[in-house]
């Protein structure tokens, strides 16, 4: 039988925060046009989204705060992308339980 490990209550405040961030309608879409190790400008992201772009950086921003997205800067524009390629597992799973 395998031993279980004690839990750490920081890293489970972590993951809570980043799934808390993740747990809105269009991060969840920004986070699915952000798999497979692509980066998107706040542009890219809200012609793709069809949203505002001041409402695009908010949720970049809330991503980007709780450690879901990282953000490199390249000249004019900054890129997003996925801080862990893992991610894309969860967002994966959210559309196979929510899709028929």
């Amino acid at each position: 039988m395998e031993e279980v490990k004690e839990l750490n209550v920081e890293r489970l405040e972590v993951a809570a925060s980043m799934l808390k961030a993740m747990a809105h309608p269009m991060r969840i879409a920004i986070l699915k046009h952000l798999e497979g190790g692509k980066k998107l400008t706040v542009t890219e992201i809200h012609e793709l989204l069809k949203i505002e772009q001041s409402t695009t950086s908010h949720h970049l921003g809330i991503l980007r705060d709780k450690g879901v997205l990282c953000s490199k800067r390249d000249g004019k524009n900054t890129y997003y992308y996925l801080k862990f390629d893992i991610l894309s597992q969860i967002v994966d799973c959210l559309h196979t339980c929510t899709c028929e």
